[in-house]
């Protein structure tokens, strides 16, 4: 399914966990790494086409994850001329897509790259949360950086931050 502009409907997933990190995924049999994606089916929501996708990438459920956020706006990348398959219709030039922001409530045990006969990823790990923008390759770099922008404060929101200790320093206490 290829909109009349040529980008096909995607979703993109960040799932953190309580430390602000994020899971940064290994592509199959690649140097490469990057958040899960994937397309929506017809007839799919962009939220049902998401958690098909958590399933089928990182073999993840409903029940592991809580959506924290969501892209107000569908956001686009153009593929670079030499990954365009030009002979396929209708021409497919890059991907516009719906961003999830998704805590991990289950354990890091459950993830599983390989639910599928062909997996997407063959690794992953956490990493801090702005590492994804200078890491994923240059032509997914913007959409990476304006999702990252507009879900940090949710994330930030999350971390587990000692509590400000509420004695005054030593040298300013009265003694008696």
């Amino acid at each position: 399914m290829i909109d009349d502009d040529g980008y096909r409907p995607n979703v993109g997933i960040v799932i953190c966990n309580r430390q602000g990190q994020v899971m940064w995924a290994r592509r199959f049999g690649q140097h490469s790494w990057q958040f899960p994606q994937g397309g929506i089916n017809p007839g799919e929501s962009p939220e049902q086409a998401m958690y098909r996708e958590l399933f089928e990438e990182v073999g993840l459920n409903r029940k592991d994850v809580r959506i924290l956020a969501s892209t107000r706006n569908w956001l686009r990348y153009k593929l670079p001329k030499r990954l365009v398959r030009w002979d396929t219709k209708p021409v497919c030039i890059g991907q516009k897509q719906k961003w999830f922001l998704l805590q991990l409530v289950s354990s890091d045990a459950d993830v599983n790259m390989q639910t599928s006969s062909t997996p997407e990823f063959d690794g992953w790990r956490w990493v801090s949360y702005w590492y994804p923008v200078r890491q994923v390759v240059s032509f997914k770099r913007d959409v990476y950086r304006r999702v990252m922008k507009e879900f940090a404060g949710a994330v930030m929101a999350l971390q587990e931050i000692p509590p400000k200790p509420q004695s005054a320093p030593a040298w300013r206490r009265k003694r008696g």
